[in-house]
């Protein structure tokens, strides 16, 4: 049995993110171990005068959102409670999950394509600074 209790699976809801969620399934002792979380990134549009939100749109993007980490929980037997979907810098708004829910392990995916971060990718990266627990990097 995985010494595992809180794992907190941050996906990209809009990429292949089945090898990672099922990494951490295999690291896990069951389903109600696992948590997910997918973040929205805010819409902002810079304008000559000042900023604007994308309203409609962007309260779309997080419902459509918010569905499709649903039909994966459910795809995989997770539980409503422990699906997240903040909205925000992913990194942060992952640190952020991981202490509300006192994560023991966070998994991410990683495509690591380009410059510095060419190993990680950016988010998987901005995650490894200043995590409090453990960090498993999926190559997806």
């Amino acid at each position: 049995m995985s010494n595992y209790t809180k794992i907190l699976v941050a996906l990209d809801i809009y990429a292949e993110s089945h090898p990672v969620l099922e990494k951490a399934l295999q690291i896990a002792s069951s389903s109600k171990h696992i948590n997910i979380v997918y973040v929205t990134v805010p819409m902002v549009n810079y304008q000559p005068f000042g900023m604007a939100y994308e309203g409609d749109f962007f309260n779309d993007l997080c419902l459509q959102s918010k569905a499709k980490l649903k039909e994966l929980a459910d795809k995989f037997k997770i539980p409503e409670t422990q699906i997240f979907s903040p909205v925000g810098n992913p990194a942060d708004e992952i640190h952020n999950t991981a202490n509300d829910i006192k994560a023991d392990l966070i998994v991410i995916g990683t495509h690591g394509r380009s410059g510095l971060k060419l190993l990680l990718g950016s988010t998987a990266n901005g995650v490894l600074h200043g995590v409090k627990c453990d960090v498993l990097a999926v190559k997806v």
